[in-house]
């Protein structure tokens, strides 16, 4: 299938889209329908609750108005049924959009980045409240397909996985529903390990999902794993690392033990999916070596570690598996 080709109402339209983006951001950021809930409040009634100029929250409102997300009568404000369950904290749907707040600050950067072919950002940027958010994010987005990344694994008989850099443990959950006998290791950094535990007791599998700290390019993984898990993992790193993280997956793996790659991978021209070509911009932008990488690329780690019999595996619009066996195991 052919790309897309841009018009020059496309190009318009994308060379002012940030604006759209930051109002939503900032409405995010201001925690906005949160306060506002499903009443029809005025600016002067919301700004001391948002701690906001009541002028400039007024303009934003209109804003969001004129984007279809609240309603206006008169000089009040009504929050849509979507704006709601999205972005209020009092849905069950609610989507955290802290990281995406970060994220945009991080893309003004992304001139200099394409410049000097490296991230630019400072190592301090990624504090405390930008790593809560950036699981919470995970965890948002791992939900809506926690359960059909697990129906695509081979976790029948399984009693043993290791989820590397498992976040907030969200794929973890997954694969525990869909085998009851299955217990699960998230290896994580020491500083998510306590945010990783606290969405597992929420969940109520503390009894079937432990936590492991520990940096996973360093760091030991324990041993005898029926599957290894590396999922959003390998954008993160260049591809001698990724190497590397097959090798260690190969090591940890008892003989017959499956090892899964779940990422955005693309086709050899690089472009399509379309969200992968973007997101390697991401990745330029916010990692010292992250990148998108092909499937034949993946496939190539995992043939160099030793894995036999692998398989392409769609797992989605966006992200697709790469799955390989161990030898061994009495096949």
């Amino acid at each position: 299938m052919p790309n897309k080709t841009a018009s020059p109402d496309d190009i318009r339209a994308l060379s002012s889209a940030f604006q759209q983006s930051r109002i939503l951001l900032t409405a995010a950021d201001l925690d906005l329908f949160t306060h506002l809930g499903r009443a029809t409040r005025s600016a002067a009634e919301l700004s001391p609750l948002i701690k906001a100029d009541e002028r400039a929250l007024d303009r934003l409102l209109n804003a969001l108005t004129a984007l279809g997300l609240a309603t206006k009568q008169g000089n009040a404000f009504t929050a849509t049924d979507a704006a709601h369950a999205l972005l209020s904290r009092e849905s069950p749907d609610y989507i955290a959009l802290g990281h995406r707040s970060n994220l945009y600050a991080n893309w003004n950067t992304l001139t200099q980045a394409v410049r000097t072919g490296m991230s630019v950002l400072t190592p301090d940027f990624d504090d405390d409240s930008r790593r809560e958010d950036f699981i919470a994010a995970m965890h948002n987005r791992g939900g809506v397909d926690a359960d059909g990344l697990a129906a695509r694994l081979p976790l029948a008989g399984l009693k043993r996985v290791l989820d590397v850099g498992g976040g907030s443990g969200v794929y973890a959950m997954g694969m525990c529903r869909a085998e009851p006998g299955l217990e699960v290791v998230v290896l994580e950094l020491p500083k998510v390990v306590p945010i990783t535990a606290r969405y597992v007791a929420e969940a109520g599998l503390s009894d079937r999902i432990t936590t492991k700290a520990g940096n996973f390019n360093s760091d030991d993984w324990g041993a005898g794993y029926d599957l290894v898990l590396l999922s959003a993992i390998v954008h993160m790193l260049g591809p001698e690392e990724n190497a590397r993280l097959l090798e260690r997956a190969f090591a940890a793996l008892a003989p017959g033990g499956w090892c899964a790659v779940v990422d955005f991978l693309m086709d050899d021209s690089r472009t399509r999916p379309a969200f992968g070509a973007v997101f390697a911009l991401n990745m330029l932008v916010n990692t010292a070596r992250g990148d998108v990488y092909t499937r034949a690329e993946a496939r190539d780690w995992f043939t160099h570690a030793g894995f036999v019999a692998l398989q392409d595996i769609d797992t989605g619009p966006k992200t697709s598996m790469v799955l390989g066996r161990k030898p061994g195991g009495g096949e």
